[in-house]
């Protein structure tokens, strides 16, 4: 499984952005897909998960802002960032999370939100 992601970029408070997460692999049907974030000295922030069956939970943070959908038939994962606040500044990764097997993440596209 190989997961990638794009779509981020900078933008200001306010503004919206949709990430994106193409993956690879015969089992993303199978598996939870999350995006988490992390800021430089930080550790690695859940944000948002969605599971096979379309189950969806998200970080109080982001609660009612961001919002986030798979597509199947693409192997995709989104997720549509609404009203961005300075504090959703960091780089976002797509995580393929895998029963009884390792989570796989990509290299994560950078989110920066400005004043």
């Amino acid at each position: 499984v190989r997961v990638v992601e794009s779509g981020g970029g900078l933008v200001q408070a306010g503004e919206f952005l949709k990430l994106s997460c193409a993956a690879s692999g015969n089992d993303f049907t199978t598996n939870t897909m999350a995006w988490y974030r992390q800021i430089p000295g930080k550790e690695r922030e859940f944000v948002a998960a969605i599971t096979p069956g379309g189950g969806i939970r998200y970080a109080d943070s982001v609660q009612g802002r961001f919002s986030i959908s798979r597509d199947n038939a693409k192997k995709a994962v989104y997720l549509r960032m609404n009203s961005l606040k300075q504090e959703d500044t960091a780089v976002y990764y797509c995580v393929a999370k895998r029963s009884g097997l390792n989570d796989i993440s990509g290299q994560g596209t950078q989110v920066t939100v400005s004043s």
